[in-house]
């Protein structure tokens, strides 16, 4: 007796057994129930989600024995020949093999016919998006004028593929990827009506590593029961995957967190016996992160992991520094096929989350908490760690009106400005840049007493000036100024006053005008302007504005 694959011994016969798809489900059952029913439907999504089985089904509900709805008895010849592939008033054509124009006319031609069976002949066009060009030319006025008696089905991965054409004249439905829940909730349902024993977490492991597809996870399902002699368990199937323990992944974890580059080699080394997927376990390292960075900073967040100690990470370490360490597995992933093996590309991302240490402000000791005291220190880091807020400070500048240094050096005490164009001299001193920058450019000040400044800003931009910004601005001021500095916004009252934007608008406006009369008064193009030559508006610039 032949042995008939879990996928296809386990295949949906009615809309209720289907998983997931509720969304395409419900519109289905309402247009058949209702009398409804569109001439062309397109079903897209991955692969392995459903889209061949709807079809079918649907196929069913239009030709039951018992009459049209969206459920089919199943018992009658027509739903069993259907279940069978043998139905003749449903005709399944494989795109990818049937690409020509002549296929397509050969489809037309059949489609004037009346069933030979049932009360309406349904064509279901698998991976449509493989037509050639004049096939979909030919097929588009049957496919929006079809005879009373015919229904297309379309089904492909590849919707971007499709001309808009087409896309027009069907009803499309995008059947989602699956979540691993769902997958293993069927698999655990399969198993026990097989009697086949099994552990959670083998089953966790073949419902993830489905990647979405039910199918696929069903094909890996059939392997694991094989693999494993009919018993599944966690380690036979980690072995068949080529997958890690979680406890690999807290190991490496700890030695990360530790800062200690031995024992994290040791993980790696122990880890390299098993001869993993290293893009997986980039995978794994990254979803640990993720559920670390929740318990962090979500309330009531209750992890799925068992084996990582996802609240005793939470706490070590510092939540910028589970951030950064994501990135780097996201990015380490992507670069692996880059690298001169896998395992040195898999290496260099962890020795990248063992080198960049994130600093707190004063550069003196690592923003994460380790799990355990490192023995080794990391000066190069330490040296080369930039404080939360950094300024870049210009040379130092004359105020016009005591002489005095304006801008030194950041870190370094300074005096703050005490008039406005001293105040405007600063802050082209200043090398602020994005919010801070337009904050300095469009302020002018009021008065100043002691570390007290009062400021001014127009009108039309106040209410963009948030108290965060207001706060970065006040902060990026004290360490300018090597002092704390208190400032207080107020809207501007004299529109003549001169702020630091208006000025340099100013000047770039005077040097705009000065290079189009030199330029203007040049011997030689003042003699082609007087042929009648003309000037391109707006394609003088002075030299420096290019």
């Amino acid at each position: 007796m032949s042995y008939l694959v879990l996928a296809r011994k386990w295949r949906p016969k009615r809309f209720a057994e289907l998983v997931g798809q509720q969304h395409v489900v419900r519109a289905l059952s309402h247009a058949l129930e209702t009398g409804r029913v569109h001439h062309a439907f397109l079903f897209t999504g991955t692969r392995g989600v459903g889209k061949t089985t709807i079809a079918r089904i649907f196929a069913k509900s239009l030709n039951c024995e018992s009459g049209t709805s969206s459920e089919p008895c199943g018992q009658c010849g027509t739903c069993q020949d259907i279940d069978n592939g043998r139905y003749p008033d449903l005709i399944e054509i494989d795109a990818a093999s049937h690409t020509g124009v002549d296929d397509v006319r050969a489809l037309i031609d059949n489609a004037q016919y009346m069933p030979s069976r049932g009360r309406t002949k349904v064509y279901l066009i698998d991976e449509v998006h493989m037509l050639s060009k004049n096939a979909f030319n030919a097929l588009l006025k049957t496919l929006e004028e079809p005879p009373a008696h015919v229904k297309f089905l379309l089904a492909t991965t590849d919707p971007e593929k499709l001309p808009v054409t087409v896309l027009s004249r069907c009803l499309q439905f995008n059947l989602r990827r699956l979540e691993v829940a769902q997958i293993e909730r069927q698999m655990r349902h399969i198993l026990e009506a097989e009697g086949v024993a099994f552990d959670t977490e083998s089953l966790q492991q073949l419902a993830h590593s489905a990647d979405g597809s039910l199918r696929d996870g069903l094909s890996l399902l059939d392997q694991a029961i094989a693999y494993s002699g009919g018993s599944l368990q966690a380690e036979l199937v980690r072995a068949m995957l080529g997958t890690v323990d979680r406890s690999q992944i807290e190991q490496l974890l700890t030695a990360l967190a530790a800062a200690d580059g031995d024992a994290l080699m040791s993980a790696v080394e122990q880890l390299a016996s098993f001869a993993p997927d290293f893009e997986q376990v980039l995978d794994h390292l990254a979803q640990a992160l993720h559920e670390i960075q929740l318990a962090q900073l979500v309330p009531n967040y209750r992890p799925s992991m068992t084996r990582v100690s996802v609240g005793g990470f939470a706490e070590a370490l510092d939540p910028a520094t589970v951030q950064l360490w994501y990135q780097m597995a996201i990015t380490g992933r992507r670069d692996l096929t880059l690298a001169p093996g896998m395992r040195v590309g898999f290496e260099m991302c962890l020795l990248r989350m063992l080198a960049f240490v994130p600093f707190d402000a004063d550069n003196t000791k690592p923003a994460a908490a380790p799990v355990k005291a490192s023995t080794k220190a990391n000066p190069a880091a330490a040296a080369k760690a930039m404080p939360k807020h950094s300024v870049s400070v210009a040379e130092p500048t004359a105020r016009a009106d005591t002489g005095t240094e304006a801008v030194k050096s950041p870190l370094q005490a300074v005096a703050l400005p005490d008039t406005a164009e001293a105040w405007l001299k600063c802050m082209h001193g200043l090398n602020l840049k994005g919010p801070l920058g337009q904050v300095a450019a469009h302020s002018t000040l009021v008065s100043c007493k002691g570390s007290n400044l009062v400021l001014s800003y127009p009108p039309d931009l106040y209410d963009s000036l948030s108290e965060t910004v207001q706060n970065w601005f006040q902060q990026a001021l004290s360490e300018a100024f090597g002092t704390a500095v208190n400032v207080k916004f107020e809207k501007l009252r004299d529109a003549a006053v001169e702020t630091l934007f208006g000025r340099e608008s100013q000047q770039r406006q005077d040097r705009q005008s000065q290079a189009e009369a030199e330029f203007s008064n040049h011997p030689v193009v003042s003699a082609l302007l007087s042929e009648g030559g003309q000037i391109v508006p707006e394609s003088v610039r002075p030299l420096e504005l290019k």
